[in-house]
């Protein structure tokens, strides 16, 4: 097949979910067919466009700017997102350029499928009635479990606003485009009962088991990390929370126990959260994540509000690290409680199975051995686009 994918983002660096699982799959699909790839690229990142033929054919860079929450250029898009109709996590992806770009490689190709990854995409495709739109999350989901988290009124009347857009948004691009891919029967459900969306079909996620296959020793990095974008605010409020209302608990027991957050652009709160805390560390940015999960004894994901699926909970357990995580955190996953992972929602709850895996060593490693083969046994690329390559073939697009 010719496959036409159009994405609001380069793959490389790759340090969010949503890119790990797309190329994942596109890695995959590409050994098989032809891969047409069209993004929004940051100024200045070279490694993106560089390193795309590991995925794609041909690939199509559109420069675009996306400012971080943390910049004042963020500003003029808050206040404008008050009036706009489409939601504030779409807008901003939204380019002329590329909108031209890809029209104009649907009018000279003959593709077989075209791919809106990610909803934020879809204002930068002409026909939708053509596409399978490919949700890493339902994203009403994660805008109204912000509502039900905030304290603040102000926050929570912008974050009703703006689940109000997303729901009318998101329910209008579903019901536009040819089919849809969820990444969890969960999420698939609710496309169906909160959108009205017939055609929709689950494609699990999946996780790069050599890759991070533990190697025999590595240097000790934490009792307890979390991994994860740390600008996405369903990471920033999960390790907010854990900070104040968790680690305490488990320090009460365990005063030594210390606590490493790694990834990409912490948020203030994040920073202003930890500050007090000894033994607790916030990494930035890491080249590879994969010694930092070698190096702690378990991986929380107290996660409060996000939707779709976490990579991050595969990622350990194809690392050999059990986890801790609330039933939001490993919503859409497949696992087997107190086995695989260890699943606690309220404070006392979580901090009790921390502690619990933290002082037993042979529980920690039955749980990392039962993950792992699980891992193995459901959870590789090869199968998952296999799932997905169905899909696009099912819904071929007929040319005249």
């Amino acid at each position: 097949m010719k496959i036409l994918w159009v994405c609001p983002c380069f793959l490389h660096p790759t340090d969010r979910g949503g890119q790990i699982r797309t190329l994942g799959i596109l890695k995959e699909l590409h050994k098989r067919h032809e891969v047409h790839f069209a993004g929004l690229n940051e100024p200045g990142n070279e490694e993106g466009p560089r390193r795309s033929p590991e995925y794609s054919s041909r690939h199509f860079a559109v420069e675009h700017s996306v400012p971080g929450r943390a910049s004042i250029m963020i500003y003029p898009q808050l206040v404008g997102s008050i009036v706009n109709a489409v939601p504030i996590a779409v807008s901003r992806y939204f380019s002329k350029p590329l909108k031209q770009k890809v029209s104009d490689l649907i009018a000279a190709e003959n593709y077989d499928a075209i791919v809106c990854d990610f909803l934020a995409s879809a204002p930068n495709l002409p026909d939708l009635g053509k596409c399978i739109l490919f949700e890493h999350n339902v994203e009403t989901t994660i805008w109204k479990r912000h509502v039900e988290q905030s304290q603040s009124l102000a926050k929570k009347f912008y974050f009703q606003l703006q689940a109000s857009k997303m729901e009318n948004y998101e329910r209008k691009i579903c019901l536009q485009s040819k089919h849809v891919i969820a990444v969890s029967e969960i999420d698939a459900e609710r496309m169906k009962t909160m959108f009205g969306v017939k055609g929709v079909t689950s494609v699990p996620t999946g996780v790069d088991l050599e890759y991070f296959a533990a190697p025999g020793t590595t240097p000790h990095v934490a009792d307890m990390i979390f991994s994860g974008s740390m600008d996405w605010l369903p990471n920033v409020d999960a390790v907010e929370h854990f900070v104040r209302e968790v680690l305490p608990l488990i320090r009460e027991q365990l005063p030594s126990a210390t606590f490493t957050i790694a990834g990409r652009s912490p948020d203030a709160r994040v920073l202003k959260a930890v500050q007090g805390f000894t033994g607790v560390s916030v990494t930035g940015k890491v080249d590879d994540m994969r010694p930092y999960l070698w190096g702690s004894r378990i991986s929380v994901v107290p996660i409060r509000i996000g939707g779709g699926t976490r990579l991050k909970i595969y990622e350990c357990m194809a690392a050999g690290l059990p986890v801790v995580s609330t039933k939001v955190g490993a919503e859409g996953l497949c696992y087997q409680d107190g086995a695989d992972i260890a699943i606690a929602d309220d404070p006392h709850s979580f901090a009790a199975a921390c502690v619990r895996l933290l002082r037993t060593e042979s529980l920690r490693h039955s749980m990392a051995d039962s993950a792992l083969k699980r891992a193995q046994n459901e959870f590789s690329w090869e199968a998952v686009s296999r799932e997905f390559e169905a899909v696009l073939i099912n819904n071929r697009i007929q040319y005249n």
